[in-house]
């Protein structure tokens, strides 16, 4: 899939989706370890590899990579040997595109339960999504249900400036 992500990319599509695991495969809720150990395994390789074909063929710092779920996952689960979903503290990844290499924001609390600091909004990465894609978050809109709509709601969002280069 990967491989296939890059030829994609070469050829100029501008958004391309890859997808792991079959419906809930990554759906952790009992057995986490075991399971998000072979998954990790299942994608490790691939994704350096994807990240590595892209910079070697210049096309990294033009290509935004983003990994990531819908939501987190709590330090415990009502199973015992699993973990829940959790909306108050998750990870996501982002390359080349503009982005910072290295750089880590925020922290969660002690048990990995809830950020406490450098808190974002999901509406947050969206903004910095768009604008490393080269739109205005602020301003990008699309007609819905009879209302403009946009991903970064009617607030606003400011772009997650750590991670921009």
């Amino acid at each position: 899939q990967c491989l296939l992500a890059r030829r994609l990319v070469e050829r100029g599509v501008r958004f391309v989706q890859v997808y792991s695991g079959s419906g809930s495969a990554w759906d952790t809720h009992a057995n986490h370890e075991e399971r998000s150990t072979a998954l990790c395994r299942s994608v490790d390789q691939p994704i350096s590899g994807l990240l590595s074909d892209l910079k070697q063929r210049g096309m990294l710092e033009d290509t935004l990579v983003v990994w990531g779920g819908e939501f987190g996952r709590t330090p415990m689960s009502e199973k015992g040997n699993g973990r829940d979903h959790n909306p108050f503290g998750f990870t996501m990844w982002m390359a080349g595109g503009g982005i910072k290499g290295g750089v880590s924001v925020g922290t969660t609390d002690e048990l990995g339960s809830r950020a406490v600091d450098d808190r974002f909004h999901v509406k947050h990465l969206h903004a910095t999504i768009l604008q490393q894609l080269g739109f205005d978050p602020n301003k990008l809109s699309y007609f819905y249900d009879g209302l403009d709509q946009r991903l970064v709601g009617v607030e606003g969002a400011q772009p997650i400036q750590q991670v921009i280069a």
